[in-house]
């Protein structure tokens, strides 16, 4: 029996570094995988504004189109 406890102790005593190097490439590729996340979304903003900047423009000319046709019941 105490060789058995002996021997389990030793494996035990093993399990946390190997733990411990696990966890730190755990956050790295947690750190890693958001980094190439953040990335991506970079690339999405421009490609976000140059929508957006084409909804404005639409939008603005639907505003003077309706502007327009209101101003020809006025008279």
């Amino acid at each position: 029996y105490r060789q058995l406890i002996t021997s389990m102790k030793q494996a035990e005593s093993k399990i946390e570094p190997i733990l411990t190097v696990f966890n730190d490439q755990v956050m790295f590729l947690k750190h890693n995988l958001n980094a190439r996340a953040i990335a991506s979304l970079k690339g999405e903003l421009s490609t976000i504004k140059s929508d957006v900047s084409a909804l404005v423009v639409s939008m603005e000319q639907s505003i003077n189109e309706a502007n327009a046709f209101i101003s020809t019941m006025e008279k």
